[in-house]
């Protein structure tokens, strides 16, 4: 038979909770407001599949762009390209860049 090819496809550990991370995440990550300009990392929950980003998109760090109604839209570097996603708050977190050591 055929390998599938669909949009979740190979993605069992990428999209998965960790076991004490079942569930909703916090209100706080959802009340969090960007502001265009802000650097965020893409973290695809997998509670929320209809808003959710590829996944080859998961873990990689873009720039706010404009907001979308209750989405943003966010420009990610992929190889050469500059590649824009639009996902709502619940798949991305605030960037943090580590400290200069």
């Amino acid at each position: 038979m055929r390998h599938s090819k669909g949009y979740r496809n190979r993605g069992r550990k990428v999209l998965r909770h960790h076991p004490r991370e079942r569930g909703y995440r916090g209100l706080s990550r959802l009340m969090y407001q960007y502001s265009i300009g802000d650097y965020v990392v893409i973290d695809i929950d997998p509670t929320f599949v209809e808003t959710a980003p590829h996944r080859r998109y998961q873990g990689l760090v873009g720039r706010v762009v404009e907001k979308r109604g209750r989405a943003y839209v966010i420009e990610v570097r992929v190889g050469g390209k500059v590649k824009k996603v639009i996902t709502t708050p619940d798949h991305i977190i605030p960037h943090k860049p580590a400290a200069a050591q």
